[in-house]
């Protein structure tokens, strides 16, 4: 999967359809917050839908069509926890109303909170702080894993990535993002199972290397 500077457009008319997993949505909402510029993208792929569905025949829902409808929301209300009041002030709006967990350290330099009531299956958000100078372990995935940079700035082979842009990733892609700001660089990231160590030295360190 190449890299991109935002959301691919399948994965913005996914995020408008609402189809897009509990996670994902968020980091891809986060980066909207901070991106202004990409948001015609995800409003296009609304309006999109909106014809689509107006194409359609009607169907007769079924009497348990409510009750089922209901119990999704209760569902996504319970996911839902509130961000205390002291909470960082740097963090995109999209993620104010989520609490976080404790800082826990990665490597040198480097820490990962989780971002509480987001799991859906494997897949969960979590911030990244990777201080200036270091790098994250060079890694592939599980699965997919989306970031959007909160502040600073990393580079990877594929270039530099600062405030607001958006990388995906997949397990075709192997990296090792290195911090180049002068601060912390701070990331809000979607991840669908774990990161991948390669070589027999990555297999050592798999079980402290847990995100």
């Amino acid at each position: 999967m190449s890299l991109r500077r935002q959301p691919s457009e399948e994965r913005l008319l996914a995020f408008a359809a609402g189809t897009l997993s509990f996670p994902e949505a968020v980091v891809v909402a986060a980066h909207l917050s901070l991106r202004p510029a990409t948001r015609p993208w995800a409003e296009l792929g609304a309006a999109v839908g909106g014809v689509l569905l107006d194409d359609q025949a009607p169907e007769t829902l079924s009497p348990q069509a409510r009750q089922e409808i209901m119990a999704r929301l209760d569902a996504v209300e319970l996911e839902v926890e509130p961000r205390p009041a002291s909470a960082d002030p740097v963090l995109p709006a999209p993620l104010d109303q989520f609490a976080l967990g404790p800082w826990r350290w990665l490597g040198p330099g480097v820490h990962v909170r989780d971002v509480l009531g987001t799991r859906q299956g494997d897949c969960r958000v979590i911030l990244l702080r990777i201080a200036s100078g270091q790098s994250a372990p060079r890694h592939t995935h599980g699965g997919v894993e989306l970031t959007c940079v909160i502040d600073g700035a990393y580079a990877t082979e594929d270039g530099v990535f600062s405030r607001g842009d958006f990388e995906e990733a997949d397990p075709s892609v192997t990296h090792q993002p290195k911090v180049v700001s002068k601060e912390p660089c701070l990331c809000v990231a979607a991840l669908d199972g774990q990161i991948l160590l390669p070589g027999r030295l990555g297999k050592l360190l798999a079980p402290f290397v847990r995100l």
